[in-house]
């Protein structure tokens, strides 16, 4: 019965390494269509912000998994008249997530769509001007969305991909910085550079 598994590892488990692939992937994009439920957010989340993040995939013929960091910068911020009120901001996610992809054997050089959903961390941010109701809030959450990767050549490509991002979970603290439970949600849209190992 051993002799049986250490065939079925070296013959195996070298094949289906050699079938999957690595990618990296840093990004720029934005996030939009945002809501929460900070007492100061003053519809600063619903407005569009710039975001910058990187991902790393090990992708197999169809299934594959992800980890990815992504920093909104100014989140919760807004050009309003209540502007002066927020002095800085900012929604950071790390998400662990599942990909799903079309079979890379049909897709070769083309564009590959991809579907991918998980959760993770989502950190709020918020510091006021008084300091009457600064926010510092890790909440669970998850993500999911859809993309496409194409590559220019056995290295370098592109991707693009617009996901929704919603925490989970939160709580209602009491003490005036959220109406309810704490709740954030947004889309974001970005386009990557990819880069296979």
């Amino acid at each position: 019965m051993r002799g049986r598994f250490l065939l079925f590892v070296l013959f195996f488990l070298p094949a289906a390494r050699a079938s999957a692939e690595w990618q990296m992937k840093p990004f720029i994009g934005a996030t939009f269509a945002g809501s929460s439920t900070y007492t100061l957010d003053l519809d600063g989340s619903t407005a569009k912000h710039p975001v910058v993040g990187i991902s790393g995939t090990l992708l197999g013929e169809v299934l594959g998994v992800e980890a990815e960091v992504c920093h909104a910068r100014g989140f919760f911020e807004t050009d309003g008249p209540y502007s002066q009120l927020v002095l800085s901001s900012s929604a950071t996610t790390l998400t662990g997530n599942v990909v799903v992809a079309l079979p890379r054997r049909l897709a070769e050089y083309k564009l590959r769509p991809y579907f991918v959903g998980g959760g993770g961390l989502m950190r709020a941010r918020i510091d006021d001007a008084k300091s009457l109701l600064p926010v510092s809030s890790n909440l669970a959450s998850w993500d999911m969305g859809v993309g496409v990767t194409g590559f220019l050549s056995d290295r370098f490509g592109v991707s693009w991909d617009v996901r929704y991002f919603r925490s989970v979970g939160g709580n209602d603290q009491g003490a005036g910085l959220s109406t309810g439970p704490e709740q954030v949600s947004f889309w974001r849209a970005n386009m990557a550079l990819a880069i296979r190992y």
